[in-house]
C-alpha cells in the first residue's frame, strides 16, 4: 500500500501508527442553527445570504485578512493608521449633515487617552453607539479626531491581536458574526470530502481540504492564506472539470450514432466546385468533423467562428456526408430571418450540386409547409432548414443523422433535446452547434467544456479589413459627409439601431423613424430600405433582395442583420448607441461590412458611454481579432456578465476566479484528462471519492447536461 499524501511504500508500524479519521460530510448539511448563537431570526438573515448550512458557512471564505494589531490611543502619531479598542465615553451621537456629508462623532477613549471618533455617511451607526458599548476601530488619527474606516462592537471577550479574517458581509451580518461563525464551522471542516486524489496532491504539493478550509479563513501568516486558497481554487476548477469530463462521456456513450464513414465522392466534387479555397482553419473542421462523424459516438462540437470565417461552408459539409451516407440534415436557425438567410446561402452552396432541400419556418404556407413534412418523413427529402418549427411533435424524420444548431445559445436546452429525439430508433444524431460569437477559452472550458471545440481564425482570401472609429456627436455631420462620399462612389451602407427595449416592436419602431429622418436631411438624396424583425417574411425578404441587387442605397436596420447578410458592395456600417451593444455583437455588425474589394469603415455613435462603455468602445475599435476582443471583453466585465452565470449553468466559485485564473483553470483541466487516459473512468476506486466530491460540490444535478 502507498502513503495517502505521497508515492512511499508505507511499512505496517507506519499503517499502524497512522492516526485514523472517519470523514463524515453529512455533518456539514446540518442547519446554521446548530452554531451557537445562531435563533431563527438570524438563521433567515444567513439563508438570504446564502447561507443555510455549516458547509455554506465554511465555503464563505474571507475576502481578505488583516495583521491588526491592537494599540493604545496615546502611543498612536497623528496621520498613522492603526487598530484601537475603545470605549463609548459620551452620550449617543445624532448625525448631521455638513457640506453633503453625513457626519456621525463621538467621544471615545480607553486608559491613555480619548478622542472623537467619526464616521462619514454611516448614520446607522448611531444607534449601535450606547454610552459604554466596547468598539474595535480601524482608522486614521487626524487633528480633528479618529476618522473610522472599519468598526466592530464587540461583545465578551477582548479581541486579541494577530492576522485577522475580514469576511464579506451584509447588512445584516456583521463581518464579527460571520468570524464567529466561521471559528465553530472550522470544528467540522476535517468532515470535508478529500477530492484531490493523493498522488496528485503530493505531486503539487497541495494540502488536505479540511486543513485547506481552515488555514483559508484562520491562517497564522498571510503565506498560509495564499496556499490555502491556491489548494481549494485548484480543487474547485478541478472537480468542476470532472464533472464536465464525466457529462462528455456520459452522454457520448448512452447512445450510438450512426457510423458515417469516410468523405465519398459526391463531397469531393462539393469541395472541388467551390468558387474559393477552403483556409487551413476550414481543412482542419473538415478533418475533426470526419473523425466525429465515424467514431460511433454522437458527435457533440461547437464550431466558433471569427465573423466572416466561412462556418455555413463547414456546416454545408457536415451535412452533406450525411446526405451521401444515407441520412437526413437538418439546419436549425433562431430567427425567421436567419433561415431565411441560410436558405438563400445554401441554395448558392448547393446549386453546382443541385441539392434539394426545404426551408420551413412559422410563415410558411401551410400546403408548402405539409408537402416538405411529408417528403422529410417518407425520406424523399435529405435536407431541411428552419426554426423552431423543426421541433414540434408534427416533425418526423426517416432517417435523422446529423444536426446543425446555429446560434445554438438562443435555444433553450428543452428545445435542443427535442431535436435531439428525433434521430434514428435507438440512436442519437451528431450535432453540430455553430456561434458566430468567439468564445475565449476560460469560458470555452467552462461554459462550453463538454463539447468539443472547433475555432475559425482565418479569414477567406479577399476579405479587406475594417477601420472602426469612435465618432462623438460633434462629429456626426462630417461623418454623414464620408458616408454620402462612399454612397456617391456607387458603394452602400448600413445603418444600425440599437435595442432600446425588449419589444421587437419598439426596435422596428426606432428604425423605422430613423430611416424616415435620414430620407428628410442626411441621406435625402439616396435610396432607404428598412429591416427589423416585426416586418412579414416577404417584406423582409424583399428589403434584403433589393439591397443584395443594389436597388437602394442604404439598408436602416436592427441586429436582425448580424449575422447571415452578405453584400460585398456594402463598405460602411454606422451603428447609433453603440454602447447599448455588447463588445462581440458589435464586432459581429461590423462584420457585414468588408466583403468585398473595396476599404470598409464602421462607425460608432455612442449617446452616452460611460468609463467602462468607454473602454468597450475603444476596444471595439482597435482590436480587429474577434478571439482577442473576446478575450478584452471577458478581462472587462467577467464571465457571468458575459454570458450569464445562472442560465449558463457557470458554477459560482467560492475562491477561483476567472479569468484571472485560467493557467490554474488549463492545469486542473490537464490533470483531469490525465486521469481520464490513466484509469479509464474518473469513477474508479482507486481515484477515492473525486466524484463524490464533484457532485456535493456542484449540486445533485451535476452529471446532467448543461445548458449551454
Amino acid at each position: 500500500m502507498r502513503s495517502f499524501a505521497g508515492i512511499r511504500e508505507l511499512s505496517r508500524a507506519d499503517l499502524r501508527d497512522a492516526p485514523v479519521h472517519w470523514p463524515r460530510p453529512s455533518v456539514l448539511d446540518v442547519s446554521i442553527q446548530a452554531l451557537d448563537g445562531v435563533g431563527p431570526k438570524l438563521a433567515a438573515a444567513a439563508s438570504e445570504a446564502g447561507l443555510q448550512t455549516v458547509g455554506d458557512v465554511l465555503l464563505r471564505f474571507p475576502h481578505s485578512h488583516r495583521d491588526r494589531q491592537i494599540r493604545s490611543l496615546g502611543e498612536i502619531e497623528e496621520g498613522e493608521q492603526a487598530t484601537v479598542l475603545v470605549e463609548v465615553l459620551g452620550a449617543k451621537p445624532r448625525p448631521f449633515r455638513k457640506r453633503g456629508l453625513t457626519i456621525t462623532s463621538v467621544k471615545v477613549g480607553d486608559d491613555s487617552g480619548h478622542t472623537r471618533a467619526t464616521w462619514f455617511n454611516q448614520p446607522w451607526i448611531a444607534d449601535k453607539l450606547s454610552e459604554g458599548a466596547q468598539l474595535l476601530l480601524t482608522g486614521k488619527l487626524t487633528k480633528r479626531g479618529f476618522g473610522v474606516t472599519e468598526y466592530e462592537v464587540v461583545g465578551g471577550d477582548e479581541p486579541s491581536s494577530g492576522f485577522v479574517p475580514i469576511h464579506p458581509a451584509t447588512e445584516t451580518l456583521r463581518p464579527q458574526r460571520l468570524r464567529d461563525w466561521a471559528k465553530q464551522a472550522c470544528a467540522w471542516a476535517p468532515n470535508a470530502i478529500e477530492g484531490l486524489p493523493a498522488e496528485l496532491r503530493a505531486r503539487r504539493g497541495l494540502a488536505g481540504a479540511g486543513d485547506s478550509i481552515r488555514a483559508a479563513h484562520f491562517p497564522e501568516t498571510p503565506d498560509e492564506a495564499d496556499e490555502a486558497l491556491r489548494r481549494i481554487a485548484f480543487e474547485e476548477l478541478f472537480l468542476y472539470q470532472a464533472i464536465l469530463a464525466t457529462r462528455k462521456r456520459t452522454h457520448r456513450t448512452a447512445r450510438p450514432a450512426p457510423r458515417l464513414g469516410g468523405p465519398g465522392e459526391p463531397v469531393g466534387r462539393w469541395v472541388d466546385s467551390l468558387p474559393f479555397e477552403p483556409t487551413g482553419d476550414q481543412l482542419k473542421a473538415f478533418e475533426e468533423i470526419d473523425a466525429d462523424l465515424d467514431s460511433g459516438e454522437p458527435m457533440q462540437r461547437l464550431l466558433m467562428g471569427e465573423v466572416g470565417s466561412g462556418k455555413t461552408v463547414v456546416a454545408v459539409y457536415s451535412m452533406l456526408r450525411a446526405l451521401e451516407a444515407g441520412y437526413q440534415a437538418v439546419l436549425m436557425a433562431p430567427t425567421e430571418t436567419l433561415a431565411e438567410q441560410h436558405a438563400v446561402t445554401l441554395g448558392r452552396l448547393l446549386a453546382a450540386e443541385a441539392t434539394p432541400f426545404a426551408l420551413v419556418t412559422g410563415s410558411t404556407p401551410a400546403s408548402s409547409r405539409r408537402r416538405a413534412l411529408n417528403q422529410l418523413a417518407s425520406g424523399e427529402l435529405g435536407l431541411i432548414l428552419g426554426t423552431h418549427a423543426l421541433i414540434e411533435p408534427t416533425v418526423k424524420f426517416a432517417r435523422l443523422g446529423l444536426c446543425v444548431v446555429d446560434e445554438q445559445h438562443r435555444f433553450g436546452v428543452e428545445q435542443r433535446r427535442a431535436l435531439d429525439s428525433k434521430g434514428v430508433q435507438g440512436m442519437a444524431p451528431h450535432v453540430l452547434h455553430m456561434t458566430a460569437t468567439p468564445i475565449p477559452r476560460t469560458l470555452s472550458l467552462t461554459a462550453y467544456g463538454d463539447l468539443d471545440t472547433t475555432a475559425l481564425h482565418e479569414l477567406p482570401a479577399g476579405r479587406k479589413p475594417v477601420e472602426t472609429w469612435l465618432v462623438g456627436e460633434e462629429r456626426r455631420a462630417g461623418a454623414y459627409d464620408f458616408v454620402r462620399e462612399r454612397l456617391r462612389e456607387g458603394r452602400q451602407a448600413f445603418v444600425v439601431c440599437p435595442l432600446v427595449a425588449e419589444s421587437e416592436k419598439v426596435q422596428g419602431k426606432a428604425a423605422e423613424v430613423e430611416a424616415e429622418r435620414l430620407k428628410a436631411s442626411e441621406l435625402r438624396d439616396f435610396e432607404i430600405g428598412v429591416l427589423h424583425g416585426q416586418m412579414p417574411s416577404a417584406a423582409k425578404a424583399e428589403a434584403m433582395r433589393a439591397f443584395a441587387a443594389g436597388e437602394t442605397d442604404v439598408l436602416v436596420a436592427t441586429t436582425v442583420i448580424e449575422v447571415g447578410i452578405d453584400v460585398a458592395n456594402a463598405t460602411v456600417m454606422v451603428i447609433e448607441g453603440a454602447e447599448r451593444f455588447g463588445v462581440s455583437q458589435l464586432h459581429q455588425l461590423r462584420g457585414r461590412v468588408g466583403r468585398g474589394e473595396h476599404p470598409s469603415q464602421c462607425l460608432l455613435f455612442a449617446e452616452e458611454a460611460g468609463g467602462l462603455a468607454r473602454r468597450r468602445l475603444e476596444a471595439v475599435a482597435k482590436e480587429r481579432d474577434g478571439f482577442k476582443l473576446a478575450e478584452v471583453d471577458l478581462s472587462l466585465r467577467g464571465e457571468g456578465e458575459i454570458l450569464g452565470t445562472r442560465q449558463h449553468g457557470l458554477p459560482r466559485f467560492a475562491v477561483a476566479s476567472l479569468p484571472e485564473d485560467t493557467p490554474t483553470l488549463i492545469a486542473a483541466r490537464e490533470e483531469v484528462l490525465a486521469l481520464l487516459r490513466r484509469h479509464g473512468s474518473l469513477g474508479d476506486p482507486a481515484l477515492g471519492p473525486l466524484l463524490d466530491a464533484a457532485r456535493r460540490r456542484f449540486g445533485a444535478g451535476a452529471a446532467d447536461p448543461i445548458p449551454l
